[in-house]
């Protein structure tokens, strides 16, 4: 099945996209209410977007509880509401694709083992991705084809992960469009440094994609012109890039904006427990209260 291409936007969309993994929190609230204030202000609209690949822990009530919290505080969006999971035909044909172009390799370690070969040193930050997480090693990226398919009919369970020398050269040196502010609406440019990330993995052990491929082709798919989101994700944009530019996709202007945090300065986390909305909502705060609170702390 192709994939659908993109259309000239006619005028500016953005997206709002948590993952229905738990309830929404104050992070989440100023996104969205970021993301509507720059369609508002750029004339445009904005979409709906449940990143539910995780199927293990996306529900069903948490999707209905995104509803209601946008409802709250009384945000609209174009209709319909994209889910990502019914997506994951489009999504392994991308990566069949790199598969073709050899920018993909199988990868059969595990957490573990990754961190053990990884040879990660007490705050070596060097041995480290932009998230923090333990850089991948490459122990599989040299295995033999003999031994790949070996594994692969043994039914070991095997992540693709994408080479990135080869797709860096393939690509050449890339960049990124950003706002500046979301209100002045002026754009600088960012110059991206994939090389920090290493391997990443594209295709997962238990879905045919990953956040970074699957974000992509919808950005692409859903003629999304302007992205707004945390800062805490302004480093994996250079991976977005990488992939826009090896599938021949659009790329969107960016803006990664503040973060709400907590007393201790850390980002608030639906695995923190961080007070959800609807916990916010019973305590009798108003949708009001909490957008004038966010919005000009």
């Amino acid at each position: 099945m192709k994939q659908s291409s993109r259309t000239k936007a006619t005028k500016p969309i953005l997206r709002f996209a948590p993952s229905p993994n738990g309830f929404l929190h104050l992070g989440h609230a100023y996104s969205a209410f970021v993301t509507d204030k720059l369609a508002k202000k750029l004339g445009g609209t904005w979409l709906l977007r449940i990143e539910d690949i995780d199927q293990n822990r996306s529900k069903p009530e948490f999707i209905q509880a995104i509803l209601q919290d946008l409802k709250w505080l009384d945000l609209n969006w174009t209709k319909p509401v994209l889910l990502q999971s019914t997506r994951f035909e489009y999504y392994e044909i991308a990566a069949d694709r790199l598969k073709k172009m050899k920018l993909l390799y199988p990868c059969f370690c595990t957490r573990k083992q990754i961190q053990e070969n990884a040879g990660i040193k007490k705050n070596a930050d060097s041995d480290k991705d932009p998230d923090g997480a333990p850089l991948y090693p490459g122990t599989c990226k040299n295995l033999s084809p003999d031994k790949i398919e070996q594994r692969l009919n043994a039914k070991v369970p095997a992540q693709y992960r994408l080479h990135m020398d080869k797709a860096m050269g393939l690509t050449g040196p890339l960049s990124f469009k950003q706002l500046q502010s979301e209100n002045s609406m002026a754009i600088t440019t960012i110059n991206c440094q994939p090389e920090r990330w290493g391997d990443v993995v594209i295709q997962r052990k238990d879905i045919p994609t990953s956040y970074h491929l699957s974000v992509v082709l919808d950005d692409a798919m859903q003629n999304i012109t302007h992205v707004a989101r945390g800062k805490d994700l302004l480093a994996a944009t250079d991976i977005h890039r990488v992939l826009q530019s090896l599938l021949g996709l659009p790329q969107p202007i960016y803006f990664h904006h503040e973060l709400i945090t907590d007393p201790q300065q850390q980002k608030l986390a639906k695995s923190k427990g961080s007070a959800s909305l609807r916990d916010l909502r019973l305590a009798g705060i108003s949708a009001d209260e909490l957008r004038n609170d966010i919005l000009f702390r």
